[in-house]
């Protein structure tokens, strides 16, 4: 498989994802606008895995951008970063339908963890494909904010059992963290680009 096809294969499960979890949300029974009231959390928590599907998916875009090869550990690792994509839809629903309740909000944030944990397995099998000084290597560095993610997430599932608000609110930070663009592989696409012109 080349990259750009396992690039295209995981749009295309992104995308599924993402409808799938939208078909969960329903309209409200009533016709006026306090019914809203009773799908709010549903679309908040909505809006929250729908950010965080998007927010890997421009990683995973970027990251492919300065990939040179793969090969199949990383097609496995790919394969793990979506099937922990793939819960997401699950656990929105749970928790969507129980916002205040602490499982919900614990399966949520071990959603979470899992699909970042994959994210740093696939970067993981990427980088030892490609030597210290590629472009890979640059962009990806330390990934300080990757891992601190982690333990926010790890943070989060603990809280969740004794203050779930408070582990949302934690869940939502990071969500915020990674809406702010990581210029690390602009960076170094820009510098390869002016050095080949």
């Amino acid at each position: 498989m080349t990259k750009g096809r396992l690039e295209a294969f995981t749009d295309a499960v992104i995308a599924i994802v993402m409808t799938i979890m939208v078909l969960d949300l329903r309209p409200p029974a009533g016709h006026g606008f306090g019914d809203l009231k009773h799908v709010l959390p549903r679309l908040l928590v909505y809006a929250l895995s729908f950010t965080f599907l998007a927010i890997y998916w421009n990683n995973h875009h970027h990251l492919m951008q300065v990939v040179e090869r793969i090969d199949g550990r990383v097609l496995w690792a790919n394969m793990g970063l979506l099937f922990a994509l793939s819960l997401t839809p699950a656990a929105t629903a749970w928790w969507g339908g129980h916002t205040g309740n602490t499982a919900p909000v614990v399966v949520y944030g071990l959603v979470l963890l899992l699909s970042a944990i994959a994210y740093f397995l696939l970067t993981r099998a990427l980088l030892a494909l490609h030597p210290p000084g590629s472009r890979l290597a640059i962009a990806i560095g330390s990934d300080r904010k990757g891992r601190l993610s982690a333990i926010a997430y790890v943070v989060g599932i603990v809280v969740a059992f004794f203050e779930p608000w408070v582990a949302i609110a934690i869940y939502v930070g990071v969500a915020v963290v990674w809406l702010v663009p990581d210029s690390r592989i602009t960076r170094v696409i820009e510098r390869g680009d002016r050095a080949e012109s």
